[in-house]
């Protein structure tokens, strides 16, 4: 199953990337909402073959996960595959330089089922498309308002 949005931002290019390569930020987001999170790379700066191990409870069940940072080219694309027990994913993060204080985000995310509980749940999902989609897109929308309110005022 296949989702995907874009969005334009009020900021330059380099600042959006650094906001969604900010791993940092992104593990500490994931502890305040109640997940576990354990880097589980030797790397010392941001680059490819960054890996986590993540434990979330989801539909009040304790899931697992492994996240490996797949591709990370600034300032436009940024490649994040993840595993589960039931599920694969693969999220990609294109930008688009549309002028020096502009930028829109393209987000494609992609989840395989591997198991036939996995399938059913995809199943459900496809079911409530509209809703899903529509979720989706608030969620983009929601992140790049945040990334907007980080960018100083006024113009340089």
């Amino acid at each position: 199953m296949k989702f995907a949005g874009r969005e334009d931002i009020e900021a330059p290019i380099a600042a959006v990337f650094a906001a969604l390569s900010d791993f940092d930020g992104w593990e500490r987001a994931a502890l305040r909402r109640g997940a576990e999170v354990q880097r589980t790379d030797a790397l010392t700066r941001p680059g490819r073959g960054m890996a986590w191990n993540v434990g979330f409870v989801f539909r009040g069940k304790p899931r697992r996960a492994s996240l490996r940072l797949q591709e990370l080219d600034p300032p436009g694309r940024l490649v994040v595959s993840g595993n589960g027990a039931n599920l694969d994913g693969r999220m990609i993060c294109d930008l688009i330089e549309m002028s020096p204080r502009r930028t829109r985000i393209e987000v494609q995310l992609e989840v395989k089922p591997l198991t036939i509980g996995a399938r059913l749940f995809v199943q459900s999902i496809r079911l409530a498309r509209a809703r899903t989609e529509r979720r989706f897109r608030a969620r983009l929308a929601q992140l790049a308002a945040d990334i907007e309110h980080r960018q100083p005022r006024g113009r340089p």
